[in-house]
This record gives structure tokens, sequence and C-alpha cells, in this order.
């Protein structure tokens, strides 16, 4: 019988797996319920790569301006990316962060890697007291590094001292979980409360 190993650590994302964050928030109302036209706009105008440039740490005007002159028609949408982000943010997400309060109980050490603008992650923590449970938050705009980028991983397990074959990493992102598989992090893929906390309980965490 193969003996389970015994995980000291969970390294947490947080956008999307314990904190609600969507910019369709922001811009369904925007399109007057065009979903087509919106999800256009947030694959062409304002697409995923374009944000991780500012969760990497570029400024919010640098990255709007050029997005702007090459988007000149949409220039008042693509502003709203700084002015209206707080519409994108929304609640915690309950349940997960229940199971964030149950492992801090039971003595593992809890860490966060987001990819998160330097500028808007202290609306966050000002709003998210959970936040605090976290021995340390590698903010991906903070270090200049973002998710799938391994150096972040390499960053962040050489700061908050992780074993990497005894630490759990919980990600909403397939390409991230892939890449911390890859570097020996017990990885999950984030899909829905139920699964995680099953996952976790397979895993002898909760």
């Amino acid at each position: 019988m193969t003996q389970q190993t015994q995980f000291d650590a969970v390294l947490f994302d947080l956008g999307g797996v314990l904190i609600d964050w969507n910019p369709r928030y922001l811009y369904r109302p925007l399109f007057g319920g065009d979903d087509a036209a919106m999800e256009r706009f947030l694959a062409e105008v304002c697409p995923p790569h374009w944000n991780v440039q500012m969760d990497a740490g570029k400024p919010f005007d640098a990255a709007i301006a050029e997005r702007q002159r090459e988007f000149p028609d949409h220039a008042d949408h693509i502003a709203l990316w700084k002015s209206g982000w707080t519409s994108m943010l929304r609640d915690a997400i309950p349940e997960t962060v229940d199971m964030l309060a149950t492992l801090r109980g039971s003595g593992l050490r809890l860490y966060a890697l987001t990819n998160w603008s330097a500028e808007t992650f202290p609306v966050a923590q000002a709003r998210f007291p959970f936040l605090q449970w976290f021995e340390d938050i590698v903010v991906s705009g903070q270090v200049g590094l973002a998710k799938p980028d391994p150096r972040i991983f390499h960053l962040a397990i050489e700061r908050c001292r992780l074993v990497p074959s005894t630490t759990v990493f919980v990600d909403d992102s397939l390409p991230n979980v892939e890449i911390a598989q890859r570097l020996g992090l017990q990885a999950l893929h984030f899909q829905a409360p139920e699964k995680l906390r099953r996952e976790l309980r397979d895993l002898g965490l909760m």
C-alpha cells in the first residue's frame, strides 16, 4: 500500500478561485445585452493577453493608450478598463473561502500566487480580510512576472520556502496548472468548489 504524501503547504490562485473577478460584469450592460459583440470586444480589443501585460507590471495608462491607438473606435470602452475596474470585482467565492478557513485551522502553511496588477491589488486587500490569512502573497504586478511564466513559480517556491512535492497548488487556469505540475507541485485545476473539496479530501487535507 502506497503511503499518502504529507502535504504541508497550499498555494492558492486568487481571481476565479477565491475572488470573483470578470470583465463581463463591467461590459455586459454597455453592450446592451449583445453578448456576441461583448465577447468579440473581449477577444479582439481587450483580450486576456493584453490584461496579462498589466498583471505583469505594465502601467494601466500606458497599456490603455497603446490599445486606444490601435482601436480608436473603441477608445471610450478601453478607457473603462481602468476607471471601471472596480465593477469587474465582485464578491469572495464563499465556498472556497470556507475551505481556506478549514485549511488554516488545520495548521497548513497558506500562500497565494496571483496574476494581479500592482495598481489594483490594494483594492482587493482592503476589501477581503481573508487575504491576511496568507503568510505571503506573490503578486505578479509587484514582481514583474505573470503566470504561466515558470519564473514566477520558481520565485514563489523560493520566497515562500516551498517544497514542491509537499505543496498543493490551486488555480482555475489549466496552463498554470500544467506548469505547476511540471515543476513538481500537486496542482489542482479549480472548476467548482465541490470538485476542489473532493480533491482536497482525497489528498487528506479536508
